[in-house]
């Protein structure tokens, strides 16, 4: 059997400011910014680096949504910022129309 790779669904290249907050412990919410999205994962531009597997609250800053997350990856850039992926929890999240698409579980 052929075993799948990359990914499931295209991302589309798209800049939302987000906030990035720990599920355990709020007080360390971080503002950044997206690079790309898909209603399974996106990718952002972070200061500080985040720990594989650690669990995230998404929240868009314009608009309502908010999406339990785990980080998939976490990559140094060359100006010392953080290229991270996030993988969704739970539910898909159309980022590009503000909404939620139900439990994807």
């Amino acid at each position: 059997m052929a075993v799948r790779s990359g990914r499931l669904e295209k991302r589309v290249q798209l800049s939302l400011p987000v906030q990035i907050s720990s599920l355990y412990d709020p007080a360390t919410a971080e503002r950044s910014t997206t690079e790309n999205v898909c209603s399974l994962g996106m990718r952002v531009v972070t200061q500080k680096a985040k720990q594989l597997n650690e669990r995230l609250m998404i929240s868009s800053s314009v608009g309502n949504l908010r999406a339990m997350a785990r980080v998939v990856y976490c990559q140094r850039l060359p100006d010392g910022r953080f290229g991270v992926g996030i993988q969704f929890q739970g539910q898909s999240v159309n980022w590009t129309t503000g909404s939620l698409a139900g439990a994807s579980d």
